[in-house]
């Protein structure tokens, strides 16, 4: 088979996001297609990247709603699995005024979680250039060995191995499992994407500097990108740490999928120049063009339908 450039294992799942109020005074919920790895794989169809995605959905119309969605957004969907007995996974969305948000889950379990090492369509696997993954896909045993499995076939087959831990405090059973997890999934990866607050979590470090030297330390990633929200993002390869603020916009109504979004540019421009000498120029490009793009998910309701072009990134990056 043809070589895709970015597979991604992890939760495909249902975001329950407030849209407006009812005549009797109720959130309206939207049931927007979400889950992290699949709005990193749809940014990068966007950008005209080939990608597929692996993972669960339940046999009820939220699943079928799912399929259909990542359909619609040119992501392969070959290694999606129909889960006979286990619900597709939900997740509720409340927004707070500056954009930020809470989420609810209805997963115990959900159909993402039980996946399963017989169920990989490792063929995708062997001939990606990329493989991405979450730490969501950790959450449940036989998710876990399927993540690592997959891990270890895309690392013999030369693909570039990147991580994002998108830690979900309500969906660890504590956060001393989640943390060992998430330690596995970064000894494991090239690319490293963490936010802000997964750094002060993990590390103890409020100062992301020293906290990303102790990440280094002890995983070496090549590359860890470092979202901090309206006041940018940073990157930091081999000895250069090169800083981009953001491009805070008035028109924000949510931050749902901003990481993800960030995420998937970063690993467009790795698909076009490598991940191998690059400089400061460089870094300060990727990380403009990825910080314009999370800027315009944050002011449109839900993500994965919903990417930014190519064209409209360009714009704001360049105004």
């Amino acid at each position: 088979m043809e070589k895709v450039d970015v597979v991604a294992l992890g939760e495909l799942l249902i975001d329950f996001t407030e849209n407006g109020i009812s005549a009797q005074g109720n959130p309206i919920m939207e049931a927007n297609p979400g889950g992290a790895v699949c709005n990193v794989l749809s940014m990068l169809s966007g950008l005209s990247k080939s990608t597929a995605y692996i993972g669960k959905v339940g046999k009820d119309i939220f699943g079928k709603q799912l399929t259909e969605a990542i359909r619609s957004v040119g992501i392969d969907d070959s290694g999606l699995v129909v889960d006979d007995n286990v619900n597709t996974t939900l997740a509720f969305v409340h927004t707070y005024e500056d954009g930020d948000r809470d989420f609810s889950f209805y997963r115990n379990p959900g159909a993402d979680m039980m996946l399963t090492v017989d169920e990989l369509n490792l063929d995708l696997v062997r001939n990606c250039r990329i493989f991405h993954y979450g730490s969501l896909s950790m959450t449940s045993k036989c998710c876990e060995e399927a993540t690592f499995k997959a891990i270890e076939v895309a690392k013999e087959s030369g693909a570039i191995i990147s991580f994002d831990p998108n830690l979900r405090e309500p969906l660890w059973d504590s956060l001393d499992h989640a943390k060992e997890e998430i330690s596995k999934g970064m000894k494991q990866c090239d690319i490293l994407k963490i936010s802000d607050n997964e750094i002060i979590w993990f590390t103890g470090k409020d100062d992301f500097d020293e906290g990303v030297e102790e990440l280094r330390k002890q995983f070496n990633p090549k590359l860890i990108t470092v979202t901090m929200g309206k006041d940018g993002s940073r990157a930091y390869y081999g000895d250069k740490i090169v800083s981009v603020p953001g491009f805070v916009n008035k028109n924000t109504i949510e931050t749902t999928g901003a990481g993800d979004t960030f995420g998937a540019c970063v690993l467009n421009y790795i698909l076009e120049q490598g991940l191998d000498g690059l400089t400061e120029d460089d870094l300060k490009e990727m990380l403009t063009f990825a910080n314009a793009a999370a800027s315009i998910i944050t002011t449109r309701k839900g993500a994965l339908k919903v990417m930014p072009t190519k064209e409209e990134v360009e714009k704001l990056a360049c105004s």
